[in-house]
């Protein structure tokens, strides 16, 4: 990588959420480089170089949405870390679910982290900056 910004992929299919996301971390673009990707094919196209990101960066962070329109979040995710060269990388779970078994099932599949998405934007704002202050400052990235 050229330049010291977090690179982050962002699966996420609701437009409103890819929206507050983009919002969140366009607030220092110095730091943070976002990817924003609306489907599972176009996460793992972004990630294996497929035709339309033949010059994407390897992501330092993904974070994934499980409720995807082609796939579901968990198979981007087992796909992911059954990949010598993509398993390294942090996948952190942020979706409207509050099921278990998403839960038991994310975590099953080497998920770093499950969130579940605030209703409120105060709540989304908060959670936001503690997904910044932990993963995005204090963990060490690969390849960093």
């Amino acid at each position: 990588m050229s330049d010291s910004r977090i690179e982050i992929l962002l699966v996420e299919d609701n437009p409103v959420d890819a929206r507050v996301l983009e919002a969140y971390f366009a607030k220092s673009p110095a730091k943070y480089k976002l990817h924003t990707v609306c489907s599972g094919e176009d996460a793992l196209s972004f990630l294996y170089h497929g035709v339309e990101y033949t010059n994407a960066p390897r992501p330092d962070v993904v974070i994934l949405d499980l409720n995807l329109p082609d796939m579901t979040g968990l198979e981007v995710l087992a796909a992911v870390k059954q990949h010598d060269h993509l398993k390294d990388i942090p996948v952190i779970v942020l979706t409207g679910s509050t099921d278990q078994d998403d839960v038991k099932n994310a975590y099953l599949s080497h998920a770093n982290c499950f969130l579940t998405k605030p209703q409120d934007a105060d709540g989304f704002s908060a959670l936001l900056k503690t997904l910044d202050d932990f993963w995005l400052q204090r963990a060490t990235l690969p390849g960093k």
